[in-house]
């Protein structure tokens, strides 16, 4: 068996109570919030890094879920012991979904976790430099709509989170939903969008229309028979960061389903991890090997 592949095991099952409590985006309450259930209450869940590994960056996780429901332990918490065993620390965000909430709160969610973590970066011994996203299928979706809609901070605000940029450092979008046009994923524009969507409501959520060179150095996985998300997505998003000459890795299998997670189990489509690994190494998010 592989060292890193031991180390993910040993990292796993030493943090497997690691996480620390979920805390609150907002503590007076979101913006737009329809009552005080949990599911109208946005929230980070910590994943520390072990000192001995910790490089001081840190990775949002955004699961999927088409914007329904949230892929809480496959996307999310699994992915966050992950990044824990390559010594980042991780904040798996609890957005707001479809049905009840649409855009653009699922994109104040995110924006508001990035700001989170960068103003209480002292705290969690992490770099305010070093903050990215990686995002699954409708969190995909989300993140890319961070990398190309984040704002520097909003100056005149009241409070002092607010005024932290939102720009992620870099992204990882792992069969991602991208567009809101013809090769969309039809549950997550519903349930973000809304039914009765403008054509100007599509073509803003349609994040390949708006990569700029200012727009994250990317790393995207994806797989040619995905029947769920259209592997155009990617290629779309690829394409669009090639044209604004923006850092791009993108990984693309011939063969595996929609939804796979680590793929802990498929010897092929797990090896998107590793690369992952090096990519984040090459953009310093770990300690030097």
């Amino acid at each position: 068996m592989r060292l890193s592949t031991l180390l993910f095991i040993f990292s796993a099952t030493v943090l497997a109570h690691a996480q620390s409590a979920p805390i609150k985006l907002w503590d007076s309450g979101a913006p737009n919030a329809k009552g005080s259930e949990p599911t109208d209450i946005p929230t980070i869940a910590p994943f520390p890094a072990p000192k001995e590994l910790a490089s001081r960056a840190a990775v949002i996780v955004l699961p999927g879920g088409g914007y329904s429901h949230l892929s809480e332990i496959k996307e999310g918490s699994d992915v966050a012991r992950w990044l824990n065993s390559l010594g980042i620390s991780a904040f798996v965000l609890k957005y707001r979904l479809g049905m009840t909430y649409h855009q653009p709160n699922q994109l104040l969610d995110a924006a508001r976790a990035v700001r989170y973590v960068r103003a209480n970066a002292e705290k969690w011994d992490v770099d305010p430099a070093k903050i990215g996203i990686i995002g699954f299928s409708a969190g995909g979706h989300l993140a890319s709509t961070l990398g190309t809609h984040f704002d520097q901070g909003k100056n005149n605000s009241t409070d002092p989170i607010e005024r932290v940029s939102s720009r992620p450092d870099l992204m990882l979008l792992i069969y991602p939903v991208i567009t809101m046009g013809e090769f969309t994923h039809a549950g997550s524009k519903r349930n973000l969008l809304d039914e009765n969507s403008s054509e100007d409501l599509v073509k803003q959520y349609s994040n390949e229309l708006h990569v700029t060179a200012e727009t994250p150095p990317s790393f995207l996985v994806h797989t040619m028979t995905d029947t769920a998300v259209p592997v155009e997505n990617s290629l779309l998003f690829v394409a669009a960061l090639r044209k604004a000459k923006v850092p791009v890795e993108f990984h693309l299998y011939e063969k595996g389903p929609h939804g796979f997670g680590l793929a802990p189990t498929d010897p092929v489509l797990a090896t998107w991890a590793a690369r992952a690994a090096d990519w984040l190494t090459l953009h310093g998010f770990t300690k030097p090997k």
